[in-house]
């Protein structure tokens, strides 16, 4: 008799986990688990059958399911993490669920509903590897999904994973273009070179001999690029650009193309006990030429002396004119407290890596820096920054704007010149519905540091909400021309800007570029592809809508409302102008919403 041949396929295969969930068992066994049944059934299960994926089995806290594309099982995996974040934020530290992700892609074998082999192996012990609230791939995966997804591969190396043969590739998936993803086609070719001196500052080397050092050298990096900024004489390509040439082989010349700069930034940090030594060079990207270049040697106490004499000795060989950005930093020094100075530099690492997780983190170290030192601005700006990304904005979440407010407020107060602490005071004041008090900060801000992307991004998005279209365009161009390649909200904004514009095409596109999606994100991409006569992509953007606001209504206690059309009134209700709300509303009817 023949033997039966074994059946096999080629799969993507998620596997998860819930961190501690044995010790979350032992504290509260019955809230646990009705906690973990209700976090599948009202997120991860209808995610995870919107994007394709089967569940093939859940065991206690675990879960295995298959996607027949990697790119839908990554897609998931970050829009389940983002999810988790956000429910979680109101739930008490002990009560909060933290899911660990492992993805592989490989040959499986099929024994009825369920499947076995090394395809399903790799994934649980990537899972296994894994950081709480991140998710991880394998390099196969990666190799499918890299140019697929608006994500950032960080490359954690070839990893040995038990009862697996041979060592497996091993990367960590963040959300948004981040540092690492430069170039999207768009915006790869050469740029056109501003009206005024322009500089990019690359991040620098962290040559401390100790990967976890880096958060500091990025910290340097960061505060450099602040203190040029502040030269209005000065075109400052933002950070989050700069630093997406991370880890690359650098041709200065083919950045300065990229980015549209005239001189370019390097250097190194080597922090050992309390002594630091920065080295630095000023590049001319049209040439490749060194101009200038400099060694420091100083005590960690320092290190603010040092990130200003490098400041001043750029700007003294550029042909830029001294102006009140070169006044003594003396009278607004950052911090006394390096104690408190370093969790805010590891917080401002966490932030700039947009990860649900990361997010959480970021605001605990910029908390404790707070404490530390209460009269520590940036802190009190970044503790607010974190409020403002780590919480969905819909009704019954007013308590963290209140706190992201508090936070705002004492960061202006401690240092008034600071922009990018009157931006964040802005945004908040924005999404409390303070509008003239919103615009009057985000104006000051931009008056404050021409070259604060994130500024002119919140000014531009401020104008197309009060119906100013043409002068939010100005902004939000602004912004994107000194942070090309920005994080997915710049393109939330260029979304709202281009549906303003009646621009329907390239506001989805805009849309598209997003990662992972949310509810008002799918809702204007129905209100997109009903205006472009897309009718069924528009409806299945808008049943998407239906059902996460439904959710989200019933987490806050709030009913159903039978005239749908009002599923859409929070965000309409935000625009200034009556033709906007109903431009947008009209769209969605289109689409099918009712009312």
């Amino acid at each position: 008799m023949a033997e039966e041949r074994v059946q096999r396929r080629l799969a993507a295969i998620l596997a998860a986990d819930v961190v501690g969930y044995s010790r979350m068992i032992e504290r509260d066994e019955e809230g646990t688990r009705a906690r973990l049944k209700s976090v599948h059934a009202e997120l991860i299960d209808p995610k995870i059958a919107a994007d394709g994926g089967r569940i093939v089995k859940t065991t206690g806290d675990g879960i295995l399911v298959e996607f027949p594309s990697a790119v839908d099982a990554v897609r998931n995996a970050l829009s389940i993490q983002s999810a988790m974040m956000g429910h979680n934020v109101e739930l008490l530290e002990e009560q909060q669920m933290m899911f660990r992700v492992g993805i592989n892609l490989g040959d499986v074998i099929i024994e009825g509903d369920d499947i076995h082999g090394d395809g399903v192996n790799v994934a649980a012990r990537l899972e296994g590897l894994c950081e709480p609230g991140e998710v991880y791939v394998s390099g196969t995966v990666h190799d499918h999904v890299e140019s697929k997804l608006a994500a950032t591969f960080d490359d954690l190396g070839d990893q040995s994973l038990k009862n697996i043969s041979k060592s497996v590739r091993v990367y960590r998936v963040r959300a948004g273009s981040g540092e690492a993803a430069v170039a999207s086609d768009e915006l790869s070719g050469a740029r056109a070179l501003p009206d005024k001196p322009s500089i990019a500052v690359l991040p620098f080397d962290n040559m401390s001999g100790d990967p976890d050092q880096t958060y500091f050298s990025d910290g340097i990096t960061e505060d450099i690029i602040t203190e040029l900024s502040r030269f209005h004489s000065l075109f400052v390509i933002a950070r989050n650009s700069s630093f997406a040439f991370r880890g690359e082989n650098v041709n200065v010349v083919e950045v300065g193309r990229k980015l549209g700069v005239q001189f370019v930034v390097e250097g190194s940090v080597r922090k050992a006990g309390n002594r630091v030594r920065v080295t630095v060079q000023l590049i001319d990207a049209g040439t490749g030429h060194h101009l200038w270049a400099e060694r420091y040697d100083r005590d960690l106490e320092d290190i603010f002396a040092v990130q200003d004499e490098i400041t001043q000795a750029i700007v003294s060989v550029l042909p830029v004119r001294l102006e009140e950005a070169a006044r003594d930093r003396a009278e607004r020094k950052p911090t006394s407290n390096m104690t408190a100075y370093d969790h805010q530099l590891l917080g401002t690492q966490r932030l700039w890596r947009w990860g649900p997780v990361d997010i959480i983190e970021a605001g605990r170290l910029a908390q404790k820096a707070v404490e530390i030192d209460p009269r520590f601005a940036r802190a009190h700006a970044l503790v607010a920054a974190t409020h403002l990304w780590a919480v969905p904005l819909q009704t019954g979440k007013e308590g963290a704007l209140e706190e992201a407010l508090k936070h705002a407020e004492m960061a202006v107060a401690l240092d008034e010149d600071d922009s990018w602490s009157r931006a964040m005071l802005g945004l908040t004041l924005f999404e409390l519905g303070q509008d003239e008090e919103s615009e009057i900060q985000c104006r000051r801000a931009v008056v404050l540091n021409p070259n604060d992307a994130d500024a002119n991004a919140i000014l531009g998005n401020n104008r197309v909400y009060h119906g100013d279209v043409d002068e939010g365009r100005k902004w939000i161009e602004m912004a994107m021309r000194l942070n090309p390649f920005p994080p997915s909200w710049y393109h939330w904004y260029c979304n709202l800007l281009e549906f303003s514009s009646q621009n329907y095409e390239e506001a989805a596109r805009c849309i598209n570029r997003i990662r992972p999606l949310d509810r008002w994100h799918r809702a204007y991409l129905a209100a997109c592809y009903a205006r472009l006569g897309r009718m069924d992509e528009a409806r299945a953007e808008l049943d998407f809508f239906i059902e996460a606001r439904r959710r989200e209504l019933e987490e806050c206690s709030e009913q159903m409302p039978e005239n749908t059309i009002e599923l859409a009134m929070f965000r309409a209700n935000r625009y200034r102008r009556q033709s906007d709300r109903d431009n947008f509303l009209d769209a969605l009817r289109l689409a099918g919403l009712s009312g």
